[in-house]
C-alpha cells in the first residue's frame, strides 16, 4: 500500500502504489456484496429458455448484476410451477404471491449462421402490463454482455437512472514479478490484458469515448506515459520528458491530457494534446503539484499539492492564474475524482491514521466519509455516479471495493490468492 506521508514527487506518490502487490493470478473478479439500500424493489427473474448447446445462464447474470446494485431484491422463482417465456403464459397473481413488483422473462433462440435471438420482457406485476422489452440479434459470444444490457434496461426502467452493468472497469495486477494492466466487464468477469511487463504499470486512466486508456510504464527504466487503442493494440508515447512524466487524465472532450511533469525538482500540472504536441505548464509553484483530474465542464483542473504544509486538494482554471484552495477539513486529503454531474469530489482522506474514501459536496462544502476500510487509494467514479470504486487492503492482500454515494451499498471485489490496485471505470458505451 502506499505510505502515507506528506507528499513527495508524484511519481513516488503512484509507484509506490503499484509496488503494493503481493502476486496474483488473472482471474476473474468476484464480488462480494456487503450492504443494501433502505429501499429495495423485489423482482423475478424467469430463467430464459435456452436454445440448444447454451451455457450462458443468462437470467443470472441479469439477476447478479441487480442485486449487485443493492436497490433489488431478486426472488427465488424456482417455487412457481408455471415458468413463463412468453407474456401470454404469464399468471400475474402467482408472482403477486412472491410480493414480486416486478417480473423479468424471455427466451434464447437459434438463427441461421450461428446467431441467436435474444428477447425480454419487463412486466409490472402490480399493474398487471408490460414495461419495456427489445430483442437482440447476436453471436454466441456476445451473451453476456447482453445480458449486461438487459440489466441496464430493467435498472433505468424502473429506478429512472442510466445502469452500468455494460461498462467496463481497468486495474492493475503482478503476479511474481509481471505486472498486468487488466481490463474487465463491470461486474469483474471476462478479464482481458492490455498490458503484460516485468516494469511497474501503474495510472490506467480512460478516454472518454472508452477506446484508449492512458497509462505509466516503467519498462524503459523510467516513468513514461502511453496511449493505448483497446481495438486495434496499438500504443504511442504521449509524455517520454527528461524525468518523470506521470498521472495522465483525459479532458473531457478526449482532446487533451493533464499530466505530471518533473522538469526542475518538484513535480509539476502540465497539458498536453492527446497527440502529444503542444505541451504547456500549467502549475509554477515550489510545491509538489500532482494527481491532476478535468472538471466535467473542462473548465478546471482540480490536483493534490503541499503548497500549503500538508496534502490538499486545490483547483486553477485550464487557462491558468491562481489555485483556489478546495479541501479544509483535515490535514490530508488527496486523489481528487469529479462525480459524473460536477457536484462532487470524490477523494481520500486522513483520520486517526485511517485512510478512507470521502465526499465532499462543491456547493456546500460538507463532507461524509463513506468507506469503513483503513488503507483506501484510487477512487473512480461509476459513469452513473451511483458508485465509487477504490483499491484497499483486507487481510493483507490488495482487493478492489466500491461504495454508493449516499455510504450505504458496499461490496468487494478479489482475486483468489492475488492482489488488485489502481482501479478506474470506464465511461457509457456507444
Amino acid at each position: 500500500m502506499i505510505k502515507r506521508l506528506p507528499i513527495f514527487l508524484a511519481v513516488l506518490f503512484v509507484f509506490f502504489s503499484s509496488l503494493s502487490f503481493y502476486g496474483a493470478a488473472q482471474a476473474a473478479l468476484t464480488i462480494e456484496i456487503v450492504g443494501g439500500a433502505a429501499q429495495q424493489i423485489p423482482i423475478a427473474i424467469v430463467p430464459f429458455a435456452q436454445a440448444p448447446n447454451q451455457s450462458e445462464n443468462i437470467a443470472s447474470i441479469i439477476g447478479a448484476d441487480l442485486r449487485r446494485s443493492g436497490l433489488f431484491r431478486v426472488l427465488e422463482t424456482s417455487g412457481i410451477v408455471n415458468q413463463p417465456h412468453d407474456v401470454a403464459e404469464v399468471k400475474y397473481p402467482e408472482w403477486a404471491s412472491l410480493q414480486a413488483q416486478a417480473l423479468t422473462i424471455g427466451k434464447i433462440e437459434a438463427l441461421p449462421g450461428n446467431r441467436l435471438k435474444v428477447s425480454f420482457r419487463l412486466l409490472d406485476v402490480v399493474k398487471q402490463a408490460a414495461l419495456t422489452g427489445l430483442e437482440f440479434n447476436i453471436t454466441p459470444a456476445q451473451l453476456r454482455t447482453t445480458a449486461h444490457r438487459i440489466a441496464d434496461i430493467i435498472y433505468q426502467q424502473l429506478t429512472g437512472e442510466a445502469g452500468v452493468f455494460a461498462t467496463r472497469i481497468t486495474y492493475i495486477t503482478k503476479s511474481g514479478n509481471r505486472y498486468s494492466l487488466q481490463v474487465a466487464d463491470a461486474d469483474g468477469a471476462n478479464p482481458q490484458t492490455v498490458l503484460s511487463s516485468n516494469e511497474p504499470i501503474i495510472s490506467p486512466s480512460w478516454a472518454p469515448d472508452g477506446t484508449r486508456l492512458a497509462y505509466v510504464s516503467f519498462e524503459k527504466k523510467k516513468p513514461v506515459i502511453y496511449v493505448q487503442s483497446l481495438t486495434s493494440g496499438q500504443r504511442y508515447v504521449l509524455a517520454n520528458f527528461k524525468g518523470n512524466n506521470s498521472a495522465p487524465s483525459w479532458s473531457p472532450d478526449g482532446k487533451r491530457l493533464a499530466i505530471v511533469l518533473t522538469h526542475g525538482a518538484n513535480s509539476q500540472v502540465y497539458l498536453i494534446n492527446a497527440d502529444g504536441t503542444e505541451l504547456q505548464q500549467l502549475t509554477h509553484s515550489s510545491a509538489i503539484d500532482t494527481e491532476p483530474v478535468w472538471s466535467p465542464d473542462g473548465k478546471w483542473i482540480y490536483f493534490t499539492s503541499d503548497r500549503g504544509g500538508s496534502a490538499q486538494i486545490y483547483r486553477m482554471s485550464t487557462l491558468g492564474g491562481d489555485a483556489q484552495r478546495v479541501t479544509f477539513e483535515g490535514s490530508y486529503n488527496v486523489s481528487p475524482r469529479f462525480s459524473p454531474d460536477g457536484k462532487s469530489l470524490a477523494f481520500i482522506r486522513r483520520d486517526e491514521g485511517k485512510f478512507r474514501v470521502a465526499l465532499q459536496e462543491l456547493a456546500t462544502g460538507q463532507v461524509q466519509v463513506l468507506s469503513d476500510t483503513v488503507r483506501d487509494e484510487s477512487p473512480s467514479f461509476a459513469p452513473n455516479g451511483r458508485l465509487i470504486m477504490y483499491a484497499t487492503s483486507v487481510n493483507g492482500h490488495g482487493v478492489l471495493a466500491a461504495v454508493s454515494a449516499d455510504g450505504r451499498v458496499k461490496q468487494r471485489l478479489s482475486e483468489t490468492g492475488g492482489d488488485v490496485r489502481e482501479p478506474a471505470w470506464g465511461p457509457f458505451g456507444n
